[in-house]
């Protein structure tokens, strides 16, 4: 019996050096701390690994969303008091061009343009930068809740080399999403001591990407369960979540102006339910073992009871359930960890069903959860090693010190597993890069990924075009229309379709795509600037000159920084342009 007090006290003192809660629910004197010195130092280590192994994305082009975003968004191109005032302005012209009320965003994608203009590779850096800065705030997170220190930087370092981030780090547009969890993690840190600057980061935050809204229920439950005889500061609560719902106001208005919030999933409430649960079920897997990876998902909706992905749903998901539960009910610090992951897949779950219902960088929000939560779940399997050997063993062993000698040999093996693990994913982060060169190896990777998507579609469609082959080249992008396609100006512009650009079926294809366009726009009450000149170039491919050259005159006479861009468009047209 002595044997076994003496290890329940050296188990509850360890506890306590860690930063954890003893049995009793006290509180430790102090938790583990990052210094500035070892901050700045992790930092520069990580910069040189992440610099490495992004090495074949920084000098990519310009992808996709990049060019709305920062390439063709004149909002972002001049660092003056009008333009970045501008951008905070709700439901204003530089919302309306992204879809989106980011405005920390578009202001660190100006000062970035201002620094290097179009040249990719210092936007790139930027972006690397934000990711690895956000690596070590969530070292510094994970001292602070009482994971070792030795598994914190082990959990900042996976998080830094994560295939699964690599779409969030390479792509530069998504830039919105290393800022912002940039800015949520330092409210994380300062709600304990600094609740009002806790509370003006988690704006900053919101204002760079909305998936911040993870940092209320987090950082209410990270108090719960560390100050276990301290009142819950309510008043800050109810501050953070006040300026989230004006800002969801905005920001759901956005959505719905833009159309981006009327995609349909499934209209089967059973077959949404599956592919919901599937959905996680595919997270899941891409976060443990980085397999699944692709640019651009387009996954198949569950639509049988037999879906592998929603039947392996039900028991893991059952079993975090389960473990979120036991968890809650211990008060213990690692439900503040499952409930980070869990509401980070909330708004990307496909509940409320938006356009694009995956992708790799909806990974970037939830894994810090995950992260956190296995590190600590581990950590109390290591803890209650020794008892589990105790209670097994003989006495004498025990009083070897078998136990606790099994415990530090389980906890290196678990740190040589963590290691490993880091790099391979290194390697694959490496070669994940190389996806994001530029826009034709993106779509490539998407096309093999998904045979059947709307970018094998296209795919298909540009080399039937290449031939000549104008039936080929109409059924590829009906294929890709069947998807949710609906980029006309690309049809217009990208050389690759020029071959079959002037036959009237093609034409034909590409004004059906624009009369929704037309049919959207033409319904806005109080048009924007950069919504009368979408206005214009949809009237433009539908072949209605006389209503584009309108469009424009409207637009010119609405005011904004897409002037000089409108005269020339309108010039080309014959227009007046005075």
């Amino acid at each position: 019996m002595a044997a076994r007090k003496e290890t329940t006290i050296a188990a509850a003192d360890r506890r306590t050096r860690r930063g954890e809660r003893t049995s009793s629910g006290e509180t430790p004197a102090h938790r583990g701390r990052l210094s500035f010195g070892t901050g700045t130092l992790l930092f520069a280590v990580f910069l040189g690994a992440a610099l490495s192994v992004y090495e074949p994305a920084l000098k990519g082009a310009f992808v996709s969303d990049d060019w709305h975003y920062v390439a063709n968004n004149s909002y972002v191109h001049e660092l003056s008091v009008e333009r970045v005032g501008a951008l905070f302005v709700p439901l204003g012209g530089a919302t309306t061009a992204v879809v989106n009320y980011t405005p920390v965003h578009l202001l660190l994608h100006t000062a970035a343009w201002e620094a290097f203009g179009d040249r990719v590779y210092g936007h790139h850096v930027v972006n690397v930068v934000f990711h690895c800065l956000a690596s070590v705030l969530l070292v510094a997170l994970f001292l602070r809740t009482g994971i070792p220190r030795a598994g914190a930087i082990l959990g900042g370092v996976i998080f830094l080399l994560h295939p699964a981030n690599v779409e969030a780090v390479a792509w530069i547009s998504q830039l919105k999403s290393s800022s912002s969890l940039f800015f949520s993690l330092l409210a994380l840190l300062a709600m304990p001591r600094r609740p009002g600057l806790a509370c003006l980061l988690f704006v900053l935050a919101l204002f760079a990407k909305p998936t911040a809204a993870f940092v209320l229920p987090v950082a209410l439950l990270f108090d719960w369960t560390q100050r276990p005889r301290e009142r819950l500061r309510w008043k800050w609560y109810a501050v953070m979540a006040a300026a989230f719902a004006a800002y969801a106001v905005v920001e759901f208005i956005a959505h719905q102006r833009a159309g981006a919030a009327e995609a349909i999933l499934h209209e089967t409430p059973f077959v949404l339910v599956r592919t919901v649960l599937a959905l996680g079920m595919r997270y899941l897997v891409i976060a443990a073992t980085s397999y699944g990876l692709s640019a651009f998902h387009d996954p198949e909706p569950a639509f049988s009871v037999l879906d592998p992905w929603w039947l392996a749903s039900l028991v893991v998901l059952g079993l975090l359930a389960w473990r979120l539960v036991v968890v809650l009910r211990g008060r213990k610090v690692e439900a503040a960890y499952w409930a980070w992951a869990v509401v980070s897949y909330a708004p990307i779950s496909q509940v409320f069903p938006f356009l694009y219902p995956m992708a790799d960088r909806y990974l970037y929000f939830i894994l810090p959860g995950l992260i956190g939560a296995v590190l600590l779940a581990g950590n109390e399997v290591l803890d209650s090693l020794p008892g589990w050997i105790e209670a097994h063993t003989s006495r004498l062993a025990a009083r070897l010190g078998e136990p606790f000698r099994a415990r530090r040999l389980a906890g290196r093996a678990g740190l040589v597993l963590g290691v490993a693990a880091a790099a391979l994913f290194a390697v694959h982060s490496h070669g994940r890069a190389a996806v994001w060169r530029s826009p034709a190896t993106v779509m490539a990777d998407a096309a093999a990924h998904y045979p059947n998507g709307a970018a094998a579609g296209l795919r298909r469609g540009q080399s039937a075009a290449q031939m000549g082959d104008v039936d080929g080249a109409v059924a590829g992008v009906r294929a890709a229309m069947e998807r949710g396609y609906n980029r006309f100006e690309q049809l217009l512009t990208d050389p690759t379709w020029a071959p079959v650009r002037d036959h009237p079926k093609f034409r034909a294809v590409v004004r059906e795509i624009a009369a929704g366009w037309i049919e959207t726009m033409s319904a806005r009450e109080d048009p924007t600037q950069i919504e009368l000149v979408m206005l214009a170039n949809a009237y433009y491919a539908h072949g209605d000159k006389q209503l584009a050259a309108q469009a424009f005159r409207r637009a010119l006479e609405r005011g904004g920084p897409n002037d000089d861009f409108i005269r020339a468009q309108l010039a080309g047209l014959g227009g007046r342009v005075d």
